[in-house]
């Protein structure tokens, strides 16, 4: 199963993109930055992977593969 997700926002800085799964990092003033974090940790445990494709000003797509069985 293969699942995508976009959006068209600011997209992730070149600087942050190597910290993004890294647990509490957040750019924001609020939050606790566990989400991809989490998220990333759930689809490895199902043997799963996630990737992104994200530019500045355009917005990211993440993409997750989950096996079937």
């Amino acid at each position: 199963v293969i699942v995508r997700v976009s959006d068209n926002g600011v997209g992730i800085k070149e600087l942050d993109k190597e910290k993004i799964f890294i647990p509490h990092f957040t750019t924001k003033s609020t939050g606790s930055g566990i989400g991809l974090s989490l998220v990333k940790q759930i689809i490895e445990n199902h043997s799963g992977e996630i990737w992104y494709n994200s530019e500045e000003d355009k917005g990211s797509v993440f993409t997750f593969k989950l096996p079937l069985n």
